[in-house]
């Protein structure tokens, strides 16, 4: 078949290599414009360049100048593999088989930028993939496709994404590429009563409470685990939290500690007390410094057993 690619980052790239390893043609492969502040290309423009496509880089994906390139390229469906940029009805009904677009959770649920962070962050045991038809609405279009992965009780947004949710996603997007142009899909209109929508999970989002449960604050590291990276202050101090352990105490009279303080540094981790148990921090950042064991970081910062972080 013929195919056009709206994308970006690394997920788009492997859509890229994965149609036209199997021998489809990809006639457009359309990504954001490169980044000022960044010196590194979008993935998928490396990736399209390196398959001798040209890539589009266009600021907005509005107006008539795509859906006549879209028209005049032959492209027999369109396949939206992690788009940010608003995609207009115009285009999206443009070519025969129309357009395909893949969304990291089971929609009608988490619908939004940041769906695997809330998933994990809300303490959710299985999220999953969505390939959906897109419609002016964020993430409301009918439902083609859906794929599920369990969410383990330590598992963190990296290993959900990269080693779940990537592959299988890559996977999927085929799967219903296949299904559309043979027309053996089907189209569920999504329950907006089961509706959910949840804005970025970013830096603000990311900050510790520690006078929060255990679970919530465990939970919230686990979904910001690479990026954006929990945090909370130490002295006025920025520090981001990443690989950690949780500690539960058996009962509340148990619980060591008040919220937010240091009650153990040993040569790998701290321990931070929070209702409900401890929480062993062993990866840490300071904001001045590179991710390190929190054991480190303790020293760097000076930290003592006995000190709080600032709540």
């Amino acid at each position: 078949m013929k195919i056009a690619i709206i994308g970006s980052a690394d997920f788009g790239k492997a859509v890229l290599d994965a149609f036209l390893d199997r021998g489809d043609e990809v006639v457009i492969v359309c990504c954001p414009p490169d980044n000022p502040k960044s010196n590194k290309p979008d993935a998928i423009k490396l990736g399209a360049i390196a398959r001798d496509i040209t890539p589009l880089q266009l600021p907005s994906l509005k107006g008539p100048e795509l859906v006549d390139l879209m028209r005049n390229s032959g492209a027999e469906l369109i396949v939206m593999a992690y788009v940010l940029q608003f995609v207009p009805q115009e285009l999206v009904h443009c070519t025969k088989y129309g357009t395909i677009q893949y969304h990291p959770s089971l929609l009608p649920k988490y619908r939004g930028p940041s769906a695997i962070n809330w998933a994990i962050a809300l303490g959710e045991t299985e999220t999953g993939l969505t390939i959906f038809r897109p419609s002016d609405g964020m993430d409301e279009g009918a439902v083609i496709l859906q794929k599920t992965v369990p969410i383990g009780p330590d598992d963190t947004l990296g290993e959900i994404y990269f080693n779940r949710l990537f592959p299988v996603g890559v996977a999927a997007m085929l799967e219903a590429a296949d299904l559309v142009v043979n027309s053996k899909h089907t189209e569920i209109i999504q329950d907006e009563s089961l509706a959910n929508y949840e804005g970025w999970f970013n830096s603000s989002v990311a900050k510790i409470n520690w006078f929060n449960h255990i679970n919530a604050t465990y939970n919230l590291i686990r979904a910001t685990n690479p990026a954006p990276g929990a945090w909370a202050t130490y002295k006025g101090q920025k520090v981001q939290i990443y690989d950690c352990r949780k500690h539960i105490s058996p009962t509340f009279k148990s619980v060591k500690g008040q919220p937010g303080q240091i009650t153990d540094i040993n040569s790998d981790s701290i321990f931070v007390a929070c209702p409900g148990g401890q929480i062993e921090i062993i990866k840490a950042k300071s904001a001045t410094g590179k991710k390190d064991s929190a054991a480190n970081v303790a020293t760097e910062l000076g930290m003592v057993i006995g000190d709080n972080f600032d709540v």
